[in-house]
């Protein structure tokens, strides 16, 4: 059996991080490359595409994305094309990007249940004083909506302060949020690493001095943690819901439990692999040789190649004629049922004797003009049952 492949994208190959997953990819017997995302060229043609690195094209098994904020716009390109062809990328394009832009992390997240601090989008100065009071007042958190290790995140004590942040970061041209100021997680918060939807390590950071920010880049230190389970299920479930395989999922210790802060894709191991003693790059690595044979994939890309077909979704609240009817009564012909989101749970596959609830909202594939015909009884046998 032939040692698989492995590409690194990295512009730091003297890392921590990523020299322990060299050193822990060589001792599984895999073949190693680390790969500068800049320094490589895309191929797209109507087949599969190449990435080329120094005049010669990839040809691996699998990717770990390493990809630092100033880059991400470059390195995602990369990743996606790595995807195209097929190749199994540890982090997809969609879900860096995802986790990147901190005000899409948290629509999506609060959408799903998990508790995030309260946060305001701020486009202009003069929104700053309406934006605080929706936050809960100052102290409150300042930050820009991309950053990483601390960077562009300020507590702020006074309106006339954030006014003037505000001002300066808008200028810059920066998406600037203000958030919630947790005051019982000042200067510290719980950082989890995440891998292949199990968490393999967790440390509590604490910041140095007067700093507020726990960032362990920004000196502070480290503590071993005891992680309660209400702690690990929200950083699993943080992690599935924007796609993350290997991830850094930070939390702040609430009063009413844990908060989520973020979601790195691109954790660094330094400090978690010295505070826990655990060996996180092995288990990264030790992922991607089961998980590289048989991948993940976006069904959203598989259900749109067939032209005309593809996914949508019906509000019962806003079709209550369908109430208590049940499943097939409903779903035009050359369509299935995929999900049936009822509440905080999903019925996949249901039974086509179902009865629907209010509140319901059927998730359905098939020929989309069809369905849309039908649900608003234009066809013939949606006519027929009404």
């Amino acid at each position: 059996m032939k040692a698989p492949r492995l590409c690194i994208l990295s512009r730091g190959p003297q890392l921590y991080s990523t020299r322990r997953l060299v050193d822990e990819a060589d001792a599984a017997g895999m073949i190693v490359e680390i790969v500068d995302p800049l320094e490589t060229s895309l191929v797209l043609d109507d087949k599969q595409g190449q990435v080329i690195h120094q005049g010669w094209p990839l040809d691996v098994d699998a990717v770990i994305p390493r990809i630092g904020y100033s880059v991400t716009t470059e390195g995602v390109r990369v990743v996606r094309q790595f995807e195209r062809m097929g190749v199994y990328v540890a982090n997809g394009a969609d879900a860096i990007m995802r986790s990147r832009d901190k005000l899409t992390a948290s629509q999506i997240l609060s959408q799903k249940g998990i508790a995030v601090p309260k946060t305001a989008l701020v486009t202009s100065w003069r929104d700053v004083e309406r934006g605080i009071s929706r936050v809960g007042g100052v102290p409150c958190i300042v930050k820009t909506s991309q950053g990483t290790q601390g960077d562009g995140v300020y507590l702020v004590r006074s309106i006339r302060h954030a006014k003037e942040l505000v001002y300066r970061l808008l200028a810059e041209r920066n998406t600037v949020l203000v958030q919630e100021y947790i005051k019982e997680s000042h200067g510290k918060d719980i950082r989890v690493i995440v891998v292949g939807g199990k968490v393999v390590a967790a440390m509590r950071r604490v910041s140095n001095g007067r700093e507020f920010r726990s960032n362990y880049h920004l000196g502070g230190r480290v503590e071993t943690i005891d992680l309660p389970d209400e702690y690990a299920k929200v950083a699993i479930d943080a992690a599935a819901h924007l796609g993350i395989e290997v991830g850094g999922v930070d939390l702040l210790e609430g009063r009413m439990g844990p908060i989520l802060l973020e979601v790195n894709s691109s954790p660094g191991l330094e400090g978690i692999e010295k505070a826990s003693g655990v060996n996180v790059a092995g288990h990264i690595i030790e992922m991607i040789t089961k998980r590289h044979k048989i991948q993940s994939i976006n069904l959203e890309e598989v259900v749109r190649r067939r032209s005309g077909f593809g996914t949508v979704r019906v509000l019962l609240n806003v079709w209550p004629q369908y109430i208590g009817r049940s499943i097939s009564e409903v779903i035009p012909p050359e369509s299935f049922v995929v999900t049936i989101v009822r509440g905080k749970e999903n019925i996949w596959s249901p039974d086509r004797n179902l009865l629907l609830q209010p509140n319901d909202q059927i998730v359905l594939y098939g020929p989309i003009e069809s369905i849309r015909a039908h649900i608003e009884g234009k066809d013939d046998a949606s006519a027929a049952m009404s």
